[in-house]
């Protein structure tokens, strides 16, 4: 098939009456690089360069924001209802790979209108199809007892955004929590509760992250690790102080804690500059985490 000019494809895109946006992913943040007119009418004319996790929490909300994201990151096209406005939209996006890239530097979203109920019927039938995939590729990223990322899936995303990083002479942060004294919480209330709150900390940590990009996983035993693109260390720690705070404000009785009288959780914060650290992502990790993440 002959390549079409890209002056036509850009005619054709802006034309369209579905709302079009695509974005750069081997960029920090994954700003958006085109946003069609019919876009333009629910997402505003300021869209072009915002993150495209924000774009989409501002339209859809956070929940899709993070369903979003996951799906940028693994590389995987999805699609999922959501309304705007008064109207309602099937959500579809799509990697698009030039020649044989590995990893695809854009994604497409274009918001499908949902008005007729047949087309409505059939969107929900792709839904849950991709939804079913995702479930079973998630089945071996997913940490079982929190259902944040396990530490081997975070590995993968941090090596990724790491690349992207380096290349784009951007920085990364890691923020490492260890629950104080958990294993004498486990003695006291055995390996269930130790579970509940193990979940109740992961789900106070995830609220806590401030964009839908940012991703956090449990590493291993009362260990959580939170990756951001924020750069400057003072703001870093400003945001894990408030995530210690949140865990503390959980109420958490812990009776043997040797700090406070409910779970607490100690943190270390490291911000690395990718591209010129002298070392790879898997050993910079290792350095914060030791083996744990492996």
């Amino acid at each position: 098939m002959k390549a079409v000019n890209r002056k036509i494809l850009e005619q054709v895109l802006i034309g369209t009456a579905e709302p079009v946006v695509i974005v750069r992913t081997d960029q920090p943040d994954w700003p958006v690089v085109f946003a069609n007119p019919a876009f333009v009418g629910i997402g505003g004319e300021d869209v072009p360069g915002k993150p495209f996790a924000d774009v989409i929490e501002a339209l859809a909300g956070r929940e899709f924001a993070l369903e979003a994201s996951e799906t940028v990151r693994s590389q995987q096209e999805t699609s999922f209802p959501v309304e705007s406005g008064s109207r309602e939209y099937l959500l579809v996006l799509k990697p698009v790979r030039i020649g044989d890239e590995d990893l695809a530097r854009h994604y497409v979203a274009y918001w499908r209108s949902g008005s007729s109920s047949a087309s409505a019927e059939s969107a929900e039938v792709h839904h849950a199809l991709l939804k079913a995939k995702r479930r079973i590729r998630d089945l071996s990223r997913d940490d079982p007892v929190t259902g944040l990322l396990n530490g081997r899936a975070f590995r993968e995303v941090f090596e990724h955004d790491w690349a992207v990083a380096s290349r784009e002479k951007s920085r990364l942060s890691l923020v490492r929590f260890t629950l104080d004294d958990f294993d004498a919480y486990v003695e006291v209330f055995g390996r269930h509760a130790a579970d509940s709150c193990l979940r109740r900390v992961g789900r106070a940590i995830r609220r806590c992250l401030r964009r839908a990009s940012d991703v956090v996983a449990r590493t291993d035993g009362a260990v959580f690790v939170a990756l951001s693109h924020a750069s400057e260390e003072d703001g870093v720690r400003e945001f894990a102080g408030r995530i210690s705070t949140a865990v503390r404000e959980l109420g958490l009785h812990h009776p043997r804690s040797s700090s406070s009288k409910f779970v607490t959780v100690t943190f270390d914060v490291s911000v690395a500059d990718a591209a010129n650290e002298g070392q790879d992502a898997g050993v910079f990790l290792d350095g914060l985490l030791g083996t744990v993440a492996k």
